[in-house]
């Protein structure tokens, strides 16, 4: 099977707290790690499972378009990760006329689905 990706850009999460969620879910297969993603109090939780499902969505697209057999409970989270996105800088007043900036991090975190016997990970590159 080929690989599914899907990808969201400009979230307003954190980077550093998207990692964290992410984190639970590397290397899992898709059903195990929507169920963890639904039960996580963390709020970037949310929006990466609705990416995750939306993976899951490409794939079966993606099985359709080339005739071949579809099945969810094989795919498993081949690569997840967040990278930085653009920074939103706010200004709060503070005493004696001075301001005091406020940086509003943005994430784009992208999924890799893929079944278990093809693995897309460059694990073995240096």
């Amino acid at each position: 099977m080929v690989a599914s990706v899907a990808k969201l850009k400009n979230i307003r999460v954190t980077p550093q707290k998207a990692r964290r969620v992410i984190e639970m879910v590397r290397g899992k297969r898709v059903e195990e790690a929507l169920a963890i993603l639904k039960f996580a109090p963390q709020g970037a939780s949310t929006p990466v499972f609705k990416l995750v499902a939306s993976a899951v969505a490409n794939a079966r697209v993606t099985a359709d378009k080339e005739n071949e057999p579809f099945n969810e409970s094989e795919l498993v989270i081949d690569q997840i990760f967040v990278d930085e996105g653009p920074t939103m800088k706010r200004f709060q007043p503070r005493a004696q006329g001075r301001a005091f900036q406020i940086l509003k991090r943005t994430s784009h975190i992208t999924v890799v689905l893929n079944t278990p016997e093809a693995p897309t990970s460059k694990a073995g590159k240096k």
